[in-house]
């Protein structure tokens, strides 16, 4: 709404039928009675598709049919085959897509990689955790291979990976992880990836659990680590997403606040905004996030395995700037 001159809601389609028919009285659209035939109208240029259902990549695959663009906010998490059967049908299909990866637009982050060029230099070590909060089981888990809980964690890997790669502008050269849980059941998994090599390679721990029941709210919240810790050349820096920064040189602490900053959402919108309408079509974001979910399922076998994974031999698009 606050993006009209950019974008205009012509229909709206969700399993949920009287959900659908709230939001399309909210933007004074259509429902639809099925994704197909929303991506199949005529005067529908994009589809952003917000969150996950049986459908699963079933909408990307008939956008792809009818040469529509893509915003996809929904789960990224998919089996190896079939994630590069989807890219190839993307790449021919010619149609733009945008994955949604918020941590990258977040005021915190851009603000950051200003100071990483100006004050605090190239950076050393990054820490990133996210405590999650178990899921009580569900029937809907039935109809995924996947438990619900494996497929949040995942998630939030996959992002948390690509911000990485974004903030240090640069590849992986190789990780290992470990995992807590039986397999199919792990309620923690972390990971080591490292930037380079030798004594100025770049570390990163990253960590993401639902060890916690949902039904203890108060654990889940308390004392939360900073979404990112980063140990710079010349400082230190904690980053709380998505507005929140506070980082240290030798002139002592520096709080910045960012709420007046643009929201990520509009940030993401108008980055999709301007992949639709370039003359240039630009695949770095469908790219990215390949190689995000290959690293991840590297972990995996780093965890089965016990052993160090070397990822100069995996397809590498140019990291993020």
């Amino acid at each position: 709404m606050m993006m009209r001159e950019r974008f205009q809601v012509r229909a709206i389609y969700a399993p949920v039928a009287h959900l659908a028919a709230q939001a399309a009285r909210d933007f004074e659209a259509e429902t639809m009675d099925g994704y197909r035939a929303l991506i199949h109208r005529s005067d529908i240029d994009a589809v952003i598709v917000l969150d996950s259902s049986w459908q699963g990549w079933l909408p990307l695959v008939a956008a792809c049919e009818a040469g529509k663009a893509v915003y996809w906010a929904s789960d990224l998490n998919i089996d190896a085959q079939r994630a590069v059967e989807l890219k190839e049908q993307v790449d021919k299909s010619g149609i733009a897509f945008m994955a949604e990866f918020p941590r990258r637009y977040a005021p915190a982050t851009l603000r950051l990689k200003e100071l990483l060029a100006t004050k605090l230099g190239k950076p050393q070590l990054l820490f990133c955790h996210r405590r999650l909060g178990r899921p009580e089981p569900t029937s809907n888990n039935l109809v995924s291979d996947v438990p619900q809980h494996q497929d949040r964690t995942t998630r939030e890997l996959v992002e948390i990976v690509d911000w990485c790669r974004y903030v240090v502008a640069d590849n992986p050269t190789d990780l290992n992880s470990t995992v807590y849980g039986e397999r199919g059941q792990e309620t923690y998994r972390q990971l080591s990836l490292r930037f380079g090599t030798g004594p100025t390679a770049v570390c990163a721990q990253i960590s993401a659990g639902q060890y916690v029941p949902s039904s203890w709210q108060e654990a889940i919240g308390f004392r939360p680590s900073a979404d990112m810790q980063i140990c710079c050349e010349h400082g230190l820096a904690f980053i709380d997403l998505p507005s929140t920064l506070v980082w240290f040189d030798d002139a002592g602490r520096h709080v910045e606040s960012l709420e007046t900053e643009l929201p990520v959402g509009e940030q993401l919108l108008i980055q999709f905004h301007r992949s639709v309408t370039s003359l240039v079509r630009k695949m770095a974001n469908l790219q990215d996030a390949h190689y995000a979910l290959q690293v991840i399922r590297l972990a995996q076998q780093s965890a089965e395995s016990g052993q160090r994974i070397c990822l100069n031999e995996l397809f590498s698009p140019t990291p993020p700037i």
